[in-house]
């Protein structure tokens, strides 16, 4: 899912030295610095969050469509690798120009915030109702908070810690008590599991550290130097594991509607992985950590859209979970 740092505590009174030719009530009056104001966000910031809320929020429904024919780890690998071939021009490009220094932060962005995410979303998917996955998908900002202050010095203070608590609270209702959904939203038509759920939530776990590691180690890069090289990095293994390790071009070949389902993953690969990693470099660049990880707010309202209209089912106890969970996300945005 932003400089990501903590609003600085307000600046305590400041007391002028004193002068012995000075009159002493000027003396002892002390000069007040006015609390640092909050960095501002650019009108840009705020389109750009809008725009990623609409493609992410519609990529859920698009790994449901895709799984109707292939594998998670076929869907998993073919997003990355096309992802990775649309943008292969700009990486090879950039290649001669970024630091050797920065390669292993690259690798370790794309590994935990791109490769292993689009595996354990789409494993999720084959048992979870995909509104319900863009619902979870929220936790991203729970863990852009709690890595930042394990690893990169955020600050955590008790508002925070409260918002983290009633993310994962959430999360909990939804996991015990609202299920995932109907059969149906499985390819297989198999029992729901809603304990599939925890996929999603190592998923936003990874997008959690990506973040920080992008504002913290490559902030100096390109939006577009950031997002081709590390899907350079990660692209090379997951094409080969697609071609020589999955039956991929098998079905591809051979099973009715495979080449409608890849259409939907190569939208996916094209808007949700390629497309909209760029965009949101840019905002966390633009922005702060914390405020383009709130996208979230707007992709479950999105997500759940897409899935009413395919079918699945949404109850109280789902309505309850995502309460909760964006009641998190918000006392996080609001605490300092």
């Amino acid at each position: 899912m932003p400089p990501f740092a903590s609003p600085a505590l307000p600046t305590q009174p400041t007391p002028v030295p004193l002068d012995a030719t000075a009159p002493p009530a000027v003396a002892a009056t002390p000069e007040v610095l006015p609390a640092p104001a909050a960095p501002s966000i650019p009108p840009s910031a705020w389109g750009l969050l809008v725009v990623l809320s609409l493609i992410w929020g519609t990529s859920f429904i698009l790994m449901k469509k895709g799984l109707v024919v292939f594998s998670a780890m076929e869907l998993g690998a073919t997003r990355v690798s096309v992802a990775a071939l649309l943008l292969l021009p700009f990486a090879v490009r950039e290649l001669g120009r970024v630091e050797r220094s920065r390669l292993k932060w690259l690798a370790l962005s794309g590994t935990v915030g791109t490769l292993i995410p689009a595996f354990l979303f789409a494993y999720a998917e084959t048992r979870l109702a995909s509104g319900l996955a863009g619902v979870l998908n929220a936790l991203t900002t729970v863990f852009v908070l709690l890595m930042g202050a394990l690893l990169f010095g955020q600050r955590l203070t008790g508002p925070r810690v409260l918002g983290i608590a009633l993310g994962l609270l959430g999360t909990v209702v939804l996991m015990l008590l609202g299920g995932s959904g109907e059969a149906a939203a499985t390819p297989a038509g198999g029992a729901s599991n809603a304990w599939y759920g925890l996929y999603i939530v190592a998923a936003t776990v990874g997008y959690g550290l990506s973040v920080n590691v992008i504002k913290h180690r490559l902030h100096a890069m390109t939006p577009v130097a950031v997002t081709s090289l590390l899907l350079l990095l990660i692209g090379g293994p997951a094409l080969a594991y697609l071609l020589l390790g999955t039956g991929f071009v098998h079905k591809l070949a051979t099973v009715p509607g495979a080449w409608a389902a890849f259409g939907y993953i190569a939208l996916l690969a094209t808007l949700s992985t390629a497309v909209a990693t760029v965009l949101f470099n840019m905002l966390i660049q633009r922005s702060t950590a914390l405020f383009a990880s709130s996208s979230t707010y707007l992709i479950p309202i999105v997500a759940l859209g897409w899935g009413a209209l395919d079918g699945e089912a949404f109850n109280l106890w789902h309505a309850l979970g995502m309460a909760i969970i964006l009641a998190g996300v918000f006392v996080i945005h609001r605490a300092r």
